[in-house]
């Protein structure tokens, strides 16, 4: 299966590079050219068009950072459903909107075409080795046919169901991670307040029924200072407004979602759309005049799981 891969960032760069690793036949494009040079000088060829990438290759493979940046690669003259022809598969692994990827998915059937979306989650650090989790949703034949490419990219693959479905899932996971997150904030700084030890804390916590993926990975960032989770204050507020439109689609009246959503926002206009997602407990740490630094965290997460062939859960 020959495949073309749009979309370097700080995810589809290590999905991509898992593909590039294991031996498939690779096609990448990115805007960036920074992003495309590592890849050239590895021997892999660099697309310079999404039509031009799509002709090339059986599983078109997106990545990108916003449902309007896909419209884009996949809508414009020289966009992948331009390139399209029967039994193609379109792959979105952005994090979007159900509703745009079944829209987009049915201009890709009009080509007699196939779309998967296939959303990704566990965070950067797993991206790397190819252990990050992979949500499917779509046609069960067209997901078989791909799970080769999935099973390298991802650990553990989960079939959802239908198109759209996997995205749904994905902003809920997000969703359940940016609370979590915000909770940190005030946790750490009831911690630091009553002056209890932050290594034994981080410990606790581990240990307990208050414990959480965000605090075993984010925690130990922001105990560092560096708070480098390779996410984005923007990237979270983009996920958090995609769970927050879709509850209020359901005719869903939620307590929690617009609080938090409301917490990231202040966030973004204090340390900008770039910073980090976890500093979003620093407005906690500038609050009170506190700090949450611990010896012995990293600056960055790594993983040190081996790495191991993917599978269906």
């Amino acid at each position: 299966m020959k495949i073309g891969f749009i979309g370097l960032g700080n995810v589809g760069g290590k999905l991509a590079n898992n593909l590039f690793k294991n031996g498939f036949d690779l096609i990448v494009r990115d805007l960036n050219k920074s992003l495309t040079k590592d890849f050239e000088s590895k021997g892999v060829k660099i697309a310079k068009t999404a039509k031009e990438l799509t002709k090339e290759v059986d599983l078109i493979i997106t990545c990108l950072p916003s449902p309007s940046s896909c419209s884009e690669v996949m809508e414009s003259k020289e966009g992948v459903i331009e390139g399209l022809t029967k039994n193609k598969i379109w792959l979105e692994m952005s994090t979007t909107d159900e509703s745009e990827v079944k829209r987009i998915g049915k201009l890709v059937k009009t080509k007699e075409a196939i779309p998967l979306d296939a959303p990704v989650t566990g965070g950067c650090h797993l991206a790397a080795t190819g252990n990050i989790a992979i949500f499917v949703g779509g046609e069960r034949m067209a997901f078989e046919k791909v799970l080769p490419v999935l099973t390298v990219m991802g650990r553990k693959v989960l079939h959802t169901g239908e198109l759209g479905s996997a995205s749904v899932l994905k902003i809920i996971t997000n969703y359940l991670a940016s609370v979590h997150l915000a909770a940190l904030g005030e946790a750490w700084t009831v911690a630091k307040k009553s002056n209890l030890d932050l290594n034994k804390t981080y410990k606790g916590i581990k240990i307990s029924s208050g414990n959480s993926f965000v605090h075993e990975t984010e925690s130990q960032v922001i105990l560092n200072g560096s708070y480098n989770i390779n996410f984005t204050m923007d990237l979270v507020e983009k996920d958090m407004t995609l769970f927050h439109n879709l509850s209020k689609k359901l005719g869903a009246a939620l307590e929690i979602s617009p609080l938090v959503l409301n917490i990231f926002k202040d966030g973004r206009d204090k340390f900008g759309p770039r910073a980090w997602s976890s500093m979003i407990v620093k407005r906690m740490e500038d609050m009170c005049n506190i700090n949450f630094r611990a010896e012995g965290f990293p600056a960055e997460l790594v993983d040190n799981e081996p790495e191991e062939k993917g599978y269906e859960i």
